[in-house]
């Protein structure tokens, strides 16, 4: 999907693959991607997108996964050419389809965080980033080598590491673009449990990211209380009332995991291996 990409400039694909088990690494090598393998227990979301980006020749860094396919042949460059809005943006990033095969409840999520309406995100000056603020995803996003130079992600977060990010280029004077029509096919089937892993694991990441300071917390329970109501008027909206109990044992299960994970200071490291989805982390 990166091949058939229309840009007018050179596109270098660097993949840091971290043990697959399948015939990946020779499907990209064959592709004409640069290949480099780490071992699955050194992966970490930050410092492996550090190392691909230290990697790479470019002087715009593009960073997406494994999961995530392009929409169409104009995503490339409508996501690059958004970094050109003005020399204060860090960084853009684009919209997330779910998958043919995605729940409801997965199709409204993505929609409720990477809505249809491009926007731009700065603070003022003096005011702390909130949770909608710091919304920022390298599932689908470009920043110029410069800012990354100077803003590394953090290479000891568990997830979040975008996130992260966002708040500290924010804080620093710059702005996020996010361009709905820069967008790539990405989503999940998690199990309830897996939901409740993956948002244990973003609750670990809180308090330096779309939670941290003063009015973090505040924000994101607003938020949440925003996307409880209106996940259910949507689902009965679309006729799809019979995913209401089981969105709330789903939705339950984030919420549960969010919370444990934001008091994980409090648990065994043994049992917090159990709660992960990336139990490597915690060795």
């Amino acid at each position: 999907a990166i091949g058939r990409q229309d840009v007018g400039e050179e596109v270098e694909i660097v993949v840091v693959d971290s043990g697959s088990q399948d015939d990946s690494v020779e499907a990209a090598r064959a592709l004409g991607a640069r290949v480099h393998e780490i071992p699955a227990s050194e992966f970490g979301h930050g410092r492996t997108r550090n190392l691909g980006a230290e990697l790479a020749r470019g002087e715009t860094l593009v960073f997406t996964s494994q999961d995530a396919v392009a929409a169409d042949e104009t995503w490339l460059a409508t996501l690059v050419r958004s970094l050109a809005q003005g020399v204060s943006v860090a960084g853009a990033y684009g919209r997330q389809l779910p998958h043919d095969d995605a729940t409801p409840p997965e199709r409204y999520f993505l929609d409720f965080l990477y809505g249809p309406d491009a926007r731009v995100q700065r603070l003022d000056a003096g005011a702390e980033p909130d949770f909608e603020q710091t919304l920022f995803s390298n599932v689908n996003s470009a920043i110029p080598r410069a800012v990354w130079l100077e803003f590394p992600f953090a290479d000891d977060l568990i997830m979040s590491e975008d996130q992260e990010w966002s708040r500290r280029v924010l804080r620093a004077g710059y702005e996020l673009v996010y361009e709905p029509s820069a967008a790539v096919h990405h989503s999940h089937r998690y199990s309830i449990a897996d939901a409740f892993r993956r948002f244990f694991d973003s609750g670990v990441s809180a308090e330096r990211s779309y939670a941290a300071g003063r009015s973090g917390s505040g924000a994101l329970r607003r938020a949440g209380a925003r996307y409880a109501r209106g996940e259910v008027e949507w689902l009965w909206r679309t006729n799809r009332r019979r995913w209401i109990p089981y969105a709330a044992a789903y939705e339950l299960a984030k919420f549960s995991g969010m919370q444990l994970g934001r008091r994980h200071r409090l648990l065994p490291v043994g049992l917090k291996r159990h709660l992960s989805a990336l139990s490597a982390y915690w060795e």
